[in-house]
């Protein structure tokens, strides 16, 4: 049961390439300090209000609609590769996680319109899930790093990422309007197509828009003009929703959302991975994976005795996790389907109480209800026979809370900004442990305590402490069955919640010309659920894991991000983000679980006319030997060291009329051949995509 041993823990220490860029950095944002046109973004997720990303404790990301439009994105975790504090991990095509300050999956907050995607089988680990959110249909999405369980609940530990729908607006129209939008992307390294049609119709106080989104990838091309098996799948997604004002400073939204995966093979599982000579499984089809989410937002922006505005969501969504498989050299498919169908209802509202007072104040409730089931068959004929599921079939998870922010500003250069929550979550496995149901509940509180400083009109001194809390869900409860990384995982129904408390500070600067940050953290994590090695294996080989409160965490970092007009026509990006994690285990200290290397990214962007523009950026990091002893028995990690990687990248922008954009680009123009840590699969190599954009 015990990790294998490792060096012991070592003191926390910058390293030198961050001391080198870091002071350089700031001192290059800061230079001609003016009052005057100060640079703003507005984000929602951080504050649950519409607020100045310059001006909030929190740290945060925005990824725009342009942004998202010119970005050669497999799933929608890809637009975030570079950004601060960011690092993507992708275990096969069609799926996609996001690793937000050494956590992953379950331990970050997924929300899509203000809605929880996270439901009670997403695991603490990469999973597919968020790869049902259609990347073409976004407007923007907005990440608030460092734990948020104070406004979100449950699983905000690490961060929330926040995905927003297209919404177009006709607001000041009489008459009917309407717009459209055509774009069909083609790519040579994967051998992919994209297309995507949207459109939107409406008037003042009315609007109706819908699109649908097809994808076909094929099998990938990586440096060294080798093509991947198992690497191709299709996807199809299709969006509709209505906006209608009714009364005066009231709206109601009703949307639909569908996206699908019919059949997407899991390279890792079908191939050999470091350390072994044939692969876990002769058969591994995501087959089919689907999202199917249904939602109602009431808005107001009337002021009413307890707000000056105020929203409702109630919202359904179902996702299906269904598989086949077959492990390497066994007659014996196996056949599963899963489908996990959560509702929600949640209420917020924001009240100003005086010139520098204002309270932001809400309550949700999200019930998860799931369905398994596991049939085997021999290939070779006969009936199929039930097994035990993945997970109890029937098992439910309520979440309820309540909580209250409160923003004050003390003084005139002062900020602070306070949450507090209360939460509850009820967990019930049926027949989970000796024929009897079994129950686990979890109440309490967590808060954050925030403040943003105003050196200077554009330069802010941030911090923040917050607690968090990730409660079990029905994955870390009651999973059974294969794992990746040949794993197999039995049951576990005596686990408590894991808390975060995490404390960071750092500087925001906004002007004119430059928007800046640098972000230093460390969170300090007990309880923390982890699969633990029970030291049995299976018959077909795998490692026998159980999830269960083993080890504390901690994890220290630093997040640096730069954008900088250079002139009227070039302007330059960077940024970087260092990790380090050592946890403990029976007194063991050791390095945690898939870190990050430091990693970064660094472009220019230059403005030739009105209507070209070119682009060029390095994505890179750096190599990563500082394994976990669960890093060293996962194939999918070279246990001799990941090698650190660059790829050059370089993008032709074309617009020749407002109504058409074309892009051409060069991905990784050295054709390296290299893999991001902890992927299942090594990264694309040269090749080239092109992307053309109709709009009327």
């Amino acid at each position: 049961m015990r990790p294998r041993d490792m060096p012991p823990t070592t003191s926390f220490s910058l390293p030198p390439a961050l001391r080198l860029i870091a002071v350089p950095l700031l001192a290059f944002a800061a230079q001609g300090l003016r009052a005057d046109n100060v640079l703003e973004t507005i984000q929602v997720t951080a504050t649950r209000r519409p607020e100045s990303t310059f001006e909030v404790p929190v740290a945060t990301t925005v990824v725009t609609r342009e942004d998202l439009a010119k970005a050669p994105l497999q799933t929608v975790m890809d637009a975030l590769r570079g950004t601060p504090g960011a690092f993507v991990q992708q275990t096969t095509p069609g799926q996609g996680v996001v690793i937000l300050r050494g956590l992953k999956g379950s331990e970050i907050l997924h929300v899509v319109d203000g809605f929880r995607l996270n439901n009670a089988i997403f695991r603490n680990a990469p999973n597919q899930y968020v790869a049902l959110v259609d990347a073409q249909s976004l407007e923007r999405i907005e990440v608030a790093r460092g734990p948020m369980s104070s406004l979100y609940g449950s699983d905000a530990m690490g961060g929330v990422v926040q995905m927003l729908g297209w919404q177009p607006d006709f607001t000041g129209v009489t008459g009917w309007a309407s717009t459209a939008r055509l774009r069909a992307a083609v790519g040579s390294a994967d051998r992919s197509a994209l297309g995507r049609a949207e459109a939107a119709a409406g008037h003042d106080g009315f609007a109706i828009s819908g699109g649908l989104t097809w994808q076909d990838v094929g099998e990938r091309r990586v440096g060294g003009d080798e093509r991947l098996p198992f690497s191709s799948y299709e996807a199809m997604s299709a969006d509709l929703k209505v906006r209608a004002r009714v009364g005066e400073g009231q709206e109601w939204m009703a949307s639909a959302q569908f996206s699908e995966q019919p059949e997407t093979p899991r390279y890792d599982e079908l191939t050999p991975g470091f350390g072994q000579t044939h692969p876990n499984s002769a058969q591994f089809l995501f087959e089919p994976q689907e999202r199917e989410f249904l939602h109602l937002r009431w808005r107001a922006t009337a002021p009413g005795p307890w707000w000056d505005s105020a929203e409702a969501h109630l919202g359904q969504q179902d996702i299906d996790d269904s598989r086949r498989t077959r492990d390497f050299g066994s007659f014996s498919q196996d056949r599963e389907h899963n489908r996990v169908r959560t509702r929600g209802l949640t209420f917020q509202a924001f009240k100003e109480l005086g010139l520098s007072h204002a309270v932001t104040w809400g309550a949700d409730v999200y019930d998860d209800e799931v369905a398994s089931s596991r049939s085997r068959r021999d290939i070779r004929g006969g009936p199929a026979s039930e097994r035990a599921p993945r997970f109890p079939d029937g098992s439910t998870m309520r979440q309820a809370g309540v909580y209250l922010a409160d923003d004050w500003a003390f003084a005139r250069d002062l900020d602070l900004l306070g949450s507090l929550r209360w939460s509850r979550v009820e967990t019930r496995l049926p027949e989970a442990s000796a024929g009897a149901d079994v129950e686990v509940e979890d109440t309490g509180l967590s808060g954050n305590l925030g403040l943003s400083w105003a050196l200077h009109p554009e330069l802010r001194f941030v911090a923040n402490a917050g607690y968090g809390f990730r409660s079990p869900n029905v994955f870390d409860l009651g999973v059974f069955g294969d794992r990746p990384g040949n794993r197999f995982s039995i049951p576990n129904t005596d686990l408590e919640a894991e808390t975060v408390t995490t404390v960071d500070a750092g500087f925001k600067y906004s002007s004119a010309a430059t928007e800046a940050e640098l972000i230093a953290y460390r969170s300090f994590y007990r309880d923390k659920i982890t699969a633990v090695l029970t030291g049995e294996q299976t018959p077909t080989g795998r490692l026998v894991v159980q999830s269960r409160n083993a080890t504390s965490l901690e994890i220290s970092g630093l997040e640096l991000g730069l954008r900088r007009a250079l002139t009227d026509t070039l302007r330059l990006q960077f940024s970087s983000t260092w990790t380090r994690g050592d946890e403990r285990f029976d007194g063991e200290g050791y390095p945690a679980d898939r870190i990050p290397p430091l990693s970064g990214r660094a472009g220019l962007t230059w403005q030739i006319s009105q209507q070209l523009t070119a682009e060029g950026w390095i994505d890179l990091a750096r190599r990563q030997d500082r394994y976990s002893p669960r890093d060293l028995v996962d194939p999918r990690i070279d246990p001799e060291g990941t090698e650190g990687w660059a790829s050059w990248n370089l993008r032709l922008g074309w617009e020749p009329t407002p109504r058409l954009r074309t892009t051409l680009q060069l991905l990784n123009a050295a054709d390296a051949r290299y893999r991001e840590f902890g992927s299942g699969i090594d990264s694309p190599g040269l090749g080239w995509h092109l992307g053309v954009e109709l709009s009327y």
